[in-house]
C-alpha cells in the first residue's frame, strides 16, 4: 500500500460515495486507475465493505456504555462471542488481557434500556459479572486513517 492507497482510503472514509472521477482529480490519477486501485484494495482486504455511519442519538440510541465483562472459569473467545452476538444492545466485543474476560460496547436507547440489557447479559450463560461504566459525553471517536 503506497501513498496514493491511502489518499484513496482517506477519501473513501470520508464519503464512500465519492466517484472514482472525484477521487482521481485528488489524488491526479484518471478514473480506471482509481477503480484498478479500490478493485486490489478490496482483494487485499484492506476495504472491507461499505456502510452508512448512523448517528446512534438519531435512531433513539442515546445511552452508551463501557461494560467489562467477568466469565466464569476459562471460557473461550467463541463462548464470549455466542453470549454477546445475539444482543442489539451489544455494539462491539473485545476479548483483553486483565481481570475481564472481554469489553463490550452497549448502547441503549436509556438508562432503563441499559439496565433491561445488562441483566440479560448477566442471564448468559457462563457470565459471573459484569461492571458498567456509563458514558456522559463522547469527545472524540478516531476512525483508523
Amino acid at each position: 500500500m503506497d501513498e496514493i492507497d491511502r489518499k484513496i482510503v482517506a477519501l473513501l472514509r470520508e464519503n464512500a460515495r465519492r466517484s472514482f472521477q472525484d477521487i482521481g482529480a485528488r489524488v491526479a490519477l484518471s478514473a480506471p486507475a482509481v477503480k484498478r486501485r479500490v478493485d486490489r484494495l478490496e482483494a487485499d482486504g484492506v476495504l472491507k465493505s461499505y456502510a452508512a455511519v448512523v448517528d446512534p442519538g438519531a435512531m433513539g440510541w442515546h445511552t452508551h456504555a463501557v461494560v467489562a465483562l467477568y466469565c466464569e472459569g476459562r471460557m473461550s473467545a467463541g463462548d464470549v462471542r455466542a453470549a454477546v452476538v445475539g444482543l442489539p444492545e451489544v455494539q462491539a466485543a473485545y476479548t483483553v488481557a486483565g481481570e475481564a474476560s472481554a469489553i463490550l460496547h452497549v448502547r441503549a436507547r436509556d438508562t432503563t434500556h441499559l439496565e433491561e440489557a445488562l441483566e440479560r447479559i448477566r442471564d448468559a450463560p457462563g457470565v459471573r459479572r459484569t461492571q458498567t461504566q456509563v458514558v456522559l459525553s463522547t469527545l472524540f471517536e478516531r476512525p483508523v486513517a
